[in-house]
């Protein structure tokens, strides 16, 4: 079978881009605000040769799959970060008795949170506290419980829905730094998820009311963190760390809000939740997918 050129100029892309040290450089070694500021602003550009330069270029180095968008044009690259999808092109399972995966993604470090700490790669753990922004109580909540740690690439697509029917309870904005969240970051910058910029979603899923927690973390060139069920005049980051209580009912499937670049989705459930038996680390998802099966016990 003949290789046509970009497959093998993408190829080459990704051998230079799988050393290690050159990939750390290149991505967290630069100012890193200032590199997501700037994407943020270039992204949104609607001028016609910018948008198409710009989404070759990024389709020539990230795997993006376009074939189930619901609008086959984009304004502008943040368009084509952003986009929906076609009614049914994602499934969800219907089962009340699972958990769906709340977006496309990569599983990576995932277990029983134990001692108040989880894996952010094999090795390298950090304390459930400070990833909930000093949280004690909702730590000591999914103590004993199951986590998940869900990577989303540049080239998936980005939103993220209700991962059950559920309710909100209440959302956190953290605020942090954006280092890259690729696994060669992960093995190189302790507690990372917990210095990124990112948000704490309280869930009660089911007709038991399970708390859940939804941890959307940030990352190198992530213009910005939306949930869409907040009124459109709530900029996250205005509120200064304050929890905002919500009233929000979703269905499952339901879109939640969506990350401006790629980036990870931490899932923390209560004891007795478990993970899906077929699913193990590099498993690849898509969103309403199963990940874990809910407890039998009460909430």
């Amino acid at each position: 079978m003949m290789t046509v050129p970009g497959s093998r100029l993408r190829s080459a892309l990704a051998r230079v881009g799988a050393q290690e040290d050159l990939n750390f450089l290149l991505t967290n070694r630069l100012p890193r605000r200032l590199a997501t500021r700037f994407m943020g602003w270039f992204s949104r550009i609607e001028q016609p040769w910018v948008r198409d330069l710009s989404i070759a270029t990024w389709r020539l180095f990230c795997d993006v799959d376009l074939s189930d968008v619901r609008d086959t044009r984009f304004p502008s690259l943040h368009a084509a970060f952003v986009r929906a999808l076609r009614p049914g092109a994602r499934p969800v399972e219907a089962d009340p008795a699972i958990l769906t995966s709340p977006s496309d993604a990569i599983l990576g470090a995932h277990g029983r949170i134990e001692a108040g700490r989880l894996y952010q790669i094999k090795g390298l753990s950090y304390r459930l506290v400070d990833l909930l922004g000093g949280d004690e109580p909702l730590s000591r909540l999914h103590e004993g419980g199951t986590y998940a740690t869900l990577r989303l690439t540049a080239g998936m697509y980005h939103r993220f829905h209700a991962p059950h029917d559920l309710s909100v309870d209440s959302v956190r904005h953290i605020w942090g730094d954006t280092w890259n969240v690729n696994p060669i970051a992960l093995k190189r910058v302790e507690a990372l998820f917990c210095r990124n910029e990112r948000a704490v979603l309280r869930l009660r899923v089911g007709e038991r009311g399970h708390p859940v927690t939804l941890v959307p973390v940030a990352a190198i060139l992530v213009a910005g963190l939306r949930l869409g069920f907040l009124p459109e005049a709530v900029d996250l980051r205005s509120t200064r760390g304050r929890t905002l209580p919500c009233t929000t009912r979703l269905r499952k499937g339901a879109e939640m809000g969506w990350f401006e670049h790629g980036s990870t989705i931490v899932v923390l459930a209560p004891p007795g939740f478990t993970l899906w038996p077929a699913l193990h680390e590099g498993a690849r998802l898509r969103m309403g997918e199963p990940l874990m099966r809910l407890s039998d016990g009460p909430a």
